[in-house]
């Protein structure tokens, strides 16, 4: 099987690197890809905001698969322009798509599906902006409508902090979701969805504040791990009976059958799971942690779900222990980032490229914000955590930072589930 992977980032070095160890690929092939993927796949250049050139790119390649990593192509119709030219796609419709493209079409169709969420109303006047934010609060959130990289949303007790950011979206033309603030645990659940049939993934929680002890500005995501050991055993049925499966099949009825890795964000609150937002893609970072433990092959498991055979499949199999990844970014970061210092460290085991480039020279340097994504695994999290802080260390980057307490406070066992008895957390 001949696969290609869409994207440039840590979601995408994962992926690969996954379908690497599958024995039914015999080519991999990643557009455009960063100094990371080089040592995997085969570098191809592609405009991943045009449909058509990823179609003609996936066509010109002879890929039997194509799969692809980031939103905005999806949101674009990437995925509809792939199939079109007869190659199986990994990845929903542009008109499903809009379960992440636009927060209001999400909560319209959850509304319909009955799924628990946060209340929420959309803002586009600033004139209704002070009135709409009286109805919310003490603690506000403040999202764009719209794609943000999960830069775009802002949680905060601070009135006047929460107003100027409602302006900001508003004064560049994006309408504003305000949502009521759910208690909890947040946990994200990647599911294969081929239409109808969904197969959940392990489930990771992830760590969206730039620092330690979830502080400052939110990112695109400053590391996570799997598994949740204080989870029910029962959340992961639960979400994908009460959540996941009745989304399904409301996209479906209208149709905009989903088809790919639809993503739940959710808050574990006293009532139970509410949706925090729906993405139509594999997430990242928990991308690194959950592909780290799955046992199955990975391309057959997306080809699959790309051609409509998932109810086929076999059980998903899984790796023992646990899974934590540390996002290493770059000085600036989540402003203006500073780009082309050279790392080094940046080849070795565990670490997964995002903003990088190679130099003419052969040095990889940093081309982004968040620049790579360090693997460890273990037997519990203790010893995965360990093992991605040893490999940290072994980083350089100069001005990057990163966070020290990623899994730390799961590891302790200071984390639970509102109004839950204690036996669900780990001793």
């Amino acid at each position: 099987m001949r696969v290609l992977v869409v994207g440039s980032g840590a979601r995408e070095h994962a992926l690969l690197l996954a379908a690497s160890h599958d024995p039914a690929v015999t080519a991999l092939a990643c557009a455009p890809g960063n100094a990371g993927t080089a040592g995997l796949a085969e570098q191809l250049g592609v405009d991943v905001a045009d449909p058509a050139a990823m179609a003609e790119l996936a066509q010109s390649w002879r890929a039997d698969l194509v799969v692809i990593g980031p939103e905005a192509p999806l949101v674009a119709g990437a995925a509809d322009a792939v199939r079109k030219a007869g190659i199986a796609c990994f990845g929903p419709s542009a008109s499903a798509a809009r379960i992440e493209g636009s927060k209001a079409f999400a909560k319209d169709v959850m509304a319909a599906a009955k799924v628990p969420t946060a209340r929420s109303e959309i803002v586009d006047n600033p004139a209704k902006l002070d009135e709409a934010l009286s109805r919310f609060g003490p603690t506000w959130v403040v999202k764009d409508d719209g794609l943000a990289a999960g830069k775009g949303v802002v949680v905060t007790r601070d009135f006047d902090a929460a107003r100027a950011h409602a302006m900001k979206l508003l004064d560049g033309g994006h309408p504003v979701l305000l949502e009521s603030f759910l208690d909890g645990p947040e946990v994200s659940l990647f599911c294969l969805v081929d239409g109808r049939t969904v197969v959940p993934l392990q489930p990771a929680q992830d760590f969206k504040r730039v620092g330690d002890g979830d502080t400052g500005p939110n990112t695109g995501g400053m590391g996570a791990y799997t598994p949740l050991p204080w989870a029910p055993e029962s959340l992961v049925d639960d979400i994908v009976r009460d959540i996941v499966q009745p989304v399904v099949d409301e996209l479906a009825a209208r149709d905009a059958e989903f088809s790919g890795l639809l993503y739940a964000g959710l808050a574990i609150t006293s009532d139970g799971p509410q949706v925090i937002e729906f993405n139509c893609r594999f997430g990242d970072p928990e991308t690194q942690v959950v592909l780290a433990l799955l046992a199955t092959p990975l391309a057959g498991l997306l080809h699959a779900t790309a051609t409509g055979t998932l109810a086929g499949h076999p059980p998903l199999e899984w790796h023992p222990g646990s899974a934590v990844t540390v996002v290493i970014a770059a000085d600036g970061y989540p402003g203006v980032p500073r780009a082309g210092d050279v790392i080094t460290g940046a080849e070795a085991e565990g670490v997964l490229h995002a903003g990088t480039r190679r130099r003419d020279d052969g040095a990889v340097v940093s081309h982004g914000g968040r620049v790579l994504s360090v693997v460890g695994t273990g037997d519990d999290l203790d010893a995965a955590r360990a093992q991605a802080y040893e490999r940290v260390a072994k980083v350089h980057l100069s001005g990057s930072h990163h966070r020290t307490d990623i899994a730390s406070r799961a590891a302790r066992g200071e984390i639970a589930v509102p109004g839950a008895s204690a036996n669900h957390s780990p001793s």
